[in-house]
């Protein structure tokens, strides 16, 4: 069997694994391994699984994702989700559809501090609905609200899905990290003016909630400000250069803990409960970076990213033409894909025909982020409206999906703005 009809074999397989619900982590590792095994031997395949598992868990660089997840995993212990909500609600609940405004803003902090938009999108199901709710705000909005916040981990940094990137790209992923922030405000941005827009469009579709003093307003800030100056302290300590990526997540790790410890948020339970929390999410994250380190030897022997890159560069649509039609492709994935599996099967193979275009990697890199956020909330699988539904029993799919469909269109409006202006991605990694 030639080696293309081995790799079309290998493929077909993994999607066939990958229907049968097998991780896909151990799909790709048992398909590579097979694959490399029939072309090249089936010694040299055995000694890779060994020699590629323990590369990965003592890499250095790698030690960026169980830090930057510890750091998340005693943040969310410590409750800061419900004070950044009530901050931002005590500033703008006041005004029409000040509280879907409040929480966006709260998703945001939490998402910068923790880096998960799944858990963004499941903390906020059970602080900020049952507010919005109280005030009369509709289900489709509410719900609808905390799914598109819940986006936000994804792009700003820490942001697991950054770091893989940057693992499987060989980029750096301080650089990532640092251009997520201008693209992240954006959507903080966007996100809110799409609240105002509805609000609008529809009078008395948001109402307006109690408004607070002054004195309240500041002693909301009381309780949020030693997270978000962790968060300040971490990730400007990235872009000044004095800790590397994995030091910042250790710096944020010990912070994020002595900072629950000392304002007493942190029992030995929650304590205990973290590093759990941490280290099965880390060995999910590490089983499946093995298995797309596998399968990535088994496409180098195939050849199938240069095979990919030069027949699309040969379509004669242009660099943006074949930039569309990448983005289409993810855009129909994300419909069928969990993020995190989208990103570490299609990089490999579409990393080398973008660098051959000549787009900036890392500005790829957010732009793919950009894409995995839209699968967060698109149907018909929408992570994170799945996340939500679980959480709160009483709503149907249906009716979080109607209420992040204004949402929808914001993000593909921002995809094309920063696909116009790659600056907004580029500009601080430069200064760097």
């Amino acid at each position: 069997m030639s080696a293309d009809a081995v790799a079309v074999t290998g493929f077909i397989v993994l999607f066939v694994l990958m229907l049968l619900r097998v991780p896909v982590g151990m799909a790709m590792g048992l398909v590579g391994v097979s694959g490399f095994g029939y072309l090249v031997g089936s010694g040299p395949a055995l000694k890779l699984i060994g020699q590629t598992s323990m590369r990965t868990v003592t890499d250095y660089t790698f030690g960026v994702i169980p830090m930057f997840l510890l750091m998340g995993a005693f943040v969310s212990a410590s409750g800061v989700s419900r004070e950044l909500f009530q901050a931002a609600n005590a500033f703008v609940g006041h005004r029409k559809g000040g509280l879907g405004v409040a929480t966006i803003a709260a998703c945001a902090g939490f998402a910068a501090i923790s880096g998960s938009s799944v858990a963004t999108a499941a903390t906020f199901s059970t602080v900020a609905y049952p507010e919005m709710r109280r005030y009369g705000y509709p289900q489709s909005f509410a719900t609808g609200v905390i799914a598109a916040g819940g986006t936000l981990g994804a792009m700003l940094p820490p942001s697991t899905v950054l770091a893989v990137y940057g693992i499987i790209t060989q980029q750096d992923i301080g650089k990532l990290f640092v251009a997520g922030i201008l693209p992240g405000l954006l959507a903080i941005s966007m996100h809110m003016m799409t609240i105002g827009v509805i609000g609008a469009v529809r009078p008395g579709f948001l109402p307006a909630g109690p408004k607070s003093d002054w004195p309240e307003r500041l002693a909301s800030l009381r309780d949020v400000w030693a997270p978000l100056l962790l968060f300040a302290f971490v990730i400007g300590g990235l872009y000044g250069g004095v800790f590397t990526p994995t030091e910042a997540g250790g710096m944020g790790a010990g912070g994020a803990f002595i900072i629950g410890v000392l304002r007493r948020r942190l029992s030995r339970a929650d304590i205990r409960a973290s590093l759990l929390q941490a280290t099965r999410t880390a060995a999910a994250v590490f089983t499946v970076l093995i298995g797309a380190l596998l399968f990535g030897y088994f496409l180098t022997v195939t050849q199938v990213p240069q095979k990919v890159t030069e027949f699309m560069t040969g379509l004669g649509v242009g660099p943006y033409g074949v930039l569309a039609l990448i983005m289409l492709m993810y855009l129909v994935l994300g419909c069928l894909m969990d993020a995190m599996a989208m990103i570490i099967l299609t990089v490999p193979i579409i990393f080398p025909v973008v660098t051959a275009l000549g787009f900036d990697p890392i500005w790829f890199g957010v732009i793919i982020v950009m894409t995995v956020e839209l699968g967060l909330i698109h149907p018909p699988v929408g992570m994170n409206v799945f996340v939500i539904k679980s959480v709160i029993k009483d709503v149907k799919f249906s009716t979080i999906f109607a209420g992040v469909l204004p949402f929808i269109v914001t993000d593909l409006i921002r995809l094309v703005i920063l696909i116009l202006l790659p600056i907004i991605a580029t500009y601080l990694p430069s200064r760097m």
